[in-house]
C-alpha cells in the first residue's frame, strides 16, 4: 500500500544509511535497511488489534556495526563451515576463523557488514524492495564474483516474503538466510519460552562439541529436540541432553520434511494470539533460541535477556560443503540461484 524512506544513521566513513518502511492495507509494517539487508522492525497486530514490533534489535545503526547478525541477510554461507576451509574442484580455500577454528555466517566481513544498493521499489497492495550487491572474487577468500540480490515483499495477507538470487562467474558456494530474532509477544522484557513451536522435521544434524555437523542425521523422536508436535520452546530447553547442554538451549539444524516450497515450522504465542508460519524451499532450518546475549541492548535501551527471541533460519545443512551426503551448496559458474522463504503472520483467537 505504501513505501517510505527515512534516514537511519551514518557509517563511520560518512555514508548515510536509509531505512525503508513497507506497509500494507492491514496496517502491518516492515522496516528494512540496506546495511546488511536487515529487517529492523515488523509491526503486526495481536488478537486485540494492538500492533507491536515482533523483531528484536537495536535503536541505532552504530549498534549493528561489527559482528552483529540480528535481522541480517547472511552470506555467502549461512551458519558454520568446519575448520574454516572448503575445497572446490581440488582447490582449497582458507576462510576466516571467526568462530573458534570455524567460519560462521560468511566470516567477519560477511554480508552483515555490507551496504547494499537499492535497485527497485514497488508500492501497491504488496509493496516490495530489492537490494543488490556484487561480492568480488576472493571476498573473504570465497571464489568467484557473486552477484546477489534480495527482495523483501510484504503481502496483502501479512506475509514477509524473501526472495534470494545469485549468479557467479566461477564455481562457488552460496547458502543465504535471514537472521531475524522473533518475539511474538512484541515485548522485549519477556522471554519466548511460552511460545508454542512446531517444526516439520523428523531429524536433526549430529554435531561435534563446536557445533559442526558430522554428516549423521539423528531422529528427534523421544528427544528434547522433537518439535513434530507443538510444544513450548521452554519445555525442554534445560533438558539433561548433550545437544541442548552444548549451547544452553537450541542452536541446531532441523532437516525439514518434504521438498519444494512448503510449510516447515509454525510458532504460536498464547499471550498475544500471534501465529507465524514459515514456508521455504530450503532443506533445513536452524532453530536458535538466543541463548547468550553478551550485553546487547534492545531498541528501548533495556538489556536483552536470554531466550528473549527465537530464530528460524532456512538453509542447507551447516558445513554441507564438506559433507558429501548433505545437500550441495555449490553454485556453478553461470548458474542462477533462486530460493524463497516466507514468514506469514496471522491471529489465533
Amino acid at each position: 500500500m505504501s513505501l517510505t524512506c527515512s534516514v537511519f544513521g551514518t557509517l563511520p566513513n560518512g555514508t548515510e544509511v536509509s531505512a525503508y518502511t513497507l506497509k500494507n492495507a492491514a496496517g502491518t509494517a516492515l522496516t528494512v535497511t540496506p546495511y546488511g539487508c536487515r529487517i529492523l522492525r515488523l509491526l503486526t497486530p495481536d488478537r486485540n488489534g494492538r500492533f507491536g514490533d515482533v523483531i528484536l534489535g537495536h535503536a541505532t545503526l552504530e549498534e549493528y556495526l561489527g559482528p552483529n547478525f540480528q535481522g541480517t541477510f547472511v552470506g555467502r554461507y549461512a551458519n558454520r563451515i568446519g575448520g574454516a576451509s572448503l575445497t572446490i574442484d581440488g582447490a582449497t580455500y582458507a576462510l576466516d576463523k571467526n568462530d573458534g577454528e570455524n567460519t560462521l555466517h560468511g566470516g567477519r566481513g560477511g554480508y552483515h557488514q555490507v551496504l547494499f544498493e537499492v535497485t527497485d521499489t514497488q508500492d501497491g497492495d504488496a509493496p516490495s524492495i530489492t537490494f543488490k550487491h556484487v561480492s568480488p572474487d576472493g571476498d573473504e577468500n570465497y571464489p568467484g564474483t557473486l552477484h546477489v540480490s534480495v527482495q523483501y515483499t510484504l503481502t496483502a495477507d501479512n506475509a514477509v516474503e524473501i526472495a534470494y538470487r545469485g549468479t557467479s562467474d566461477k564455481k562457488t558456494v552460496f547458502n543465504p538466510t535471514n537472521h531475524s530474532f522473533f518475539n511474538l509477544k512484541a515485548d522485549n522484557s519477556k522471554d519466548v519460552l511460552s511460545t508454542v513451536l512446531k517444526i516439520n522435521a523428523a531429524h536433526v544434524t549430529a554435531v561435534t562439541d563446536d557445533l559442526i555437523p558430522t554428516g549423521t542425521l539423528l531422529p528427534v523422536a523421544g528427544t528434547p529436540l522433537d518439535f513434530t508436535a507443538p510444544k513450548t520452546i521452554g519445555q525442554d530447553i534445560s533438558a539433561d541432553d548433550h545437544l541442548i547442554q552444548l549451547c544452553g538451549g537450541c542452536d541446531h539444524n532441523f532437516c525439514a520434511d518434504g521438498t519444494g516450497l512448503r510449510e516447515i515450522a509454525e510458532a504460536y504465542e498464547p499471550e498475544t494470539g500471534r501465529v507465524m508460519t514459515v514456508y521455504s524451499d530450503m532443506p533445513g532450518v536452524q532453530l536458535f533460541t538466543a541463548n547468550r546475549v553478551n550485553g546487547a541492548k534492545n531498541k528501548d535501551g533495556s538489556p536483552m535477556i536470554p531466550h528473549g527471541a527465537f530464530c528460524l533460519e532456512t538453509q542447507v545443512e551447516p558445513n554441507a560443503v564438506n559433507v558429501e551426503d548433505f545437500h550441495s551448496p555449490i553454485l556453478n559458474a553461470g548458474e542462477q540461484y533462486d530460493s524463497v522463504t516466507a514468514y506469514h503472520f496471522y491471529i489465533r483467537k
